[in-house]
C-alpha cells in the first residue's frame, strides 16, 4: 500500500474515528498530528490549539492494547488549572468507557491503555519517571521546563518489538519563559530530519473567540505581547533595572542642588494611537546619592504642553535648573530658543544635545540604581515609574527614564568655571 493512502487511512481510523477524540482537528493540529519524526513542536502565539493537538496525540492509540502515553507539565497546579489539560481530558472522556484513576493521575482504557499526566517541578522529579515506559510523551509549554528535564523524559519512550505504535515526543508551547533559549536551539535553530518545528497562530484556531482573546493579549508589555500574539521567537526582554534596587523614602536634603529635566517626545492623544508622554523629573542629588522628588507627565497639544512645563517650573522655584532635551538641527535649535525667550524667560533654562542611544543614556541611572544610590521620594507617579523602567528599553514607553537619564547627567556634570585670568 503506498504509504500516503497508508498515512490518510492511519489518520482517519486513529484520529477521525476516535471515539475519544470530540471534535476534528484544525489544518494546523492535523499537520502536527500527522508529523513522522521523532520530535515536534507545536509553537507560537497563544490561542493556536496547541493544547488540544497534545490531548488527541495522546489518545491517538487508546484502542491499541498496551499503548501508554503521559502528558506533562511543570507543576501539578498547572495541569488543574479550569480549562487545561486535565480538566479538558475530564470533559472529552468524561462519561466514556475510560476509567480515572485519581491516585495515579491516569485514564484507563478496556484495551489496557493508559494516559497518564505527571509534573516536573524539580531536576529530583524527573526520577519519579525512571522505571516507566512512553510511546507518547507530552510535554505542555515547553519553554518551563529545563533542557535537562527534557533530555531525561526522552530516555522513557520505549515500546515492545514489533508494536504497530510509533514513538514520539510532542511538545507545545509559546516563546518565553525560562527555557525559551534551548528549546528556539533545539526545534528552530537545530531542525533535523527527525525533529520538527510547526508554528501555530491565533488565526489557526477557528474555535476560539480570537477577538476577544486579542483585546487580553494587547493589555500585555510589548515583549510578552508579541511572543503570545506573533509568536515570535527572536524578541528580546532586555532589562536595565529592577524594581527592588530603588528605596522609597520621605524626604531629601534640604541642600541638595535640582534639576527638573524635560523629555518632550509627546503628541496629542488620537484615537487608536498610543503616543509618548512629555515627563518632566525633578532630581535631587548630595554626596553621590540621588533622589527622584518629582515626575510630571502629560500629552496634548504644544500649547497645552508648554502652559504644563511653565506652571511646573514656577511649582519648583527659580532655584531649580531647569534642562530640556534639545532635539538634533535646527528645529531643535529654535524649539530651545523659543522655550528660553517665551515660555521660560526669568528660569535658569538651558537645553542639552542627546549624545548616544536611550540605552547608552540610561546606563549611568542603572549603574546608580544598581548601587542603591538612587532613592524616590513617595509620592504618586512612582508605580507608573517603576513599571516603566522595569521594562526599559523594551517596553511601550521610555519617557520617564529618559527624563531622569537627563537628569542625571545634569546633576554629575562639571560646572564650568571662568579662568581666573580674566578678573585680573
Amino acid at each position: 500500500m503506498p504509504k500516503e493512502l497508508w498515512d490518510n487511512l492511519l489518520f482517519t481510523r486513529t484520529i477521525l474515528g476516535n471515539k475519544y477524540i470530540p471534535h476534528k482537528p484544525t489544518e494546523k493540529q492535523e499537520q502536527f498530528i500527522r508529523l513522522g519524526c521523532r520530535e515536534a513542536l507545536f509553537g507560537g502565539s497563544a490561542g493556536g490549539g496547541k493544547s488540544d493537538a497534545l490531548l488527541m496525540l495522546a489518545l491517538q492509540y487508546a484502542e491499541v492494547p498496551g499503548y501508554s502515553a503521559i502528558i506533562l507539565r511543570r507543576t501539578f497546579a498547572d495541569l488543574s488549572l479550569p480549562k487545561a489539560l486535565l480538566d479538558r481530558a475530564h470533559e472529552w472522556l468524561g462519561g466514556s468507557d475510560a476509567k480515572w484513576d485519581g491516585t495515579r493521575h491516569c485514564w484507563a482504557f478496556p484495551s489496557g491503555a493508559k494516559m497518564a499526566f505527571g509534573y516536573l517541578e524539580t531536576e529530583v522529579d524527573k526520577y519519579r519517571y525512571q522505571s516507566s515506559d512512553y510511546q507518547t510523551i507530552c510535554f505542555d509549554e515547553l519553554t518551563q521546563f529545563t533542557e535537562s528535564q527534557y533530555r531525561y523524559v526522552l530516555s522513557r519512550l520505549r515500546r515492545l518489538e514489533n508494536s504497530p505504535v510509533p514513538l514520539r515526543v510532542r511538545s507545545a508551547t509559546n516563546p518565553g519563559g525560562l527555557g525559551h533559549e534551548w528549546v528556539k536551539q533545539r526545534f528552530i535553530t537545530e531542525q533535523t530530519s527527525d525533529r520538527a518545528f510547526i508554528p501555530a497562530k491565533l488565526a489557526d484556531n477557528p474555535f476560539l473567540d480570537r477577538q476577544s482573546y486579542r483585546q487580553q493579549l494587547m493589555l500585555l508589555d510589548p515583549v510578552t505581547r508579541q511572543q503570545l500574539l506573533d509568536g515570535d521567537w527572536d524578541v528580546k526582554q532586555t532589562y536595565m533595572f529592577k524594581r527592588a534596587w530603588f528605596k522609597i523614602v520621605d524626604s531629601f536634603p534640604a541642600d541638595a542642588k535640582k534639576a527638573r529635566f524635560w523629555d518632550k517626545a509627546a503628541t496629542e492623544p488620537k484615537r487608536g494611537k498610543e503616543p509618548d508622554w512629555t515627563a518632566g523629573v525633578l532630581m535631587a542629588e548630595k554626596n553621590g546619592a540621588y533622589y527622584i522628588i518629582d515626575v510630571k507627565r502629560f500629552r496634548g497639544t504644544p500649547q497645552y504642553n508648554e502652559a504644563q512645563i511653565r506652571q511646573t517650573a514656577e511649582l519648583d522655584g527659580v532655584d531649580v535648573a531647569v534642562v530640556m532635551e534639545q532635539e538634533p538641527g535646527s528645529s531643535g535649535v529654535n524649539d530651545v530658543d523659543h522655550y528660553a525667550r517665551e515660555v521660560l524667560q526669568g528660569f535658569n533654562f538651558s537645553g542639552e544635545r542627546s549624545t548616544g542611544s536611550k540605552v547608552t543614556r540610561a546606563a549611568p541611572l542603572a549603574s546608580a540604581s544598581e548601587a542603591g544610590n538612587v532613592k524616590l521620594v513617595r509620592g504618586a507617579w512612582i508605580t507608573a515609574f517603576l513599571d516603566e523602567a522595569e521594562n526599559f528599553p523594551s517596553g511601550l514607553h521610555d519617557d520617564q527614564v529618559d527624563a531622569a537619564s537627563g537628569a542625571i547627567q545634569r546633576l554629575t556634570k562639571p560646572k564650568t568655571q571662568s579662568p581666573a585670568w580674566l578678573f585680573g
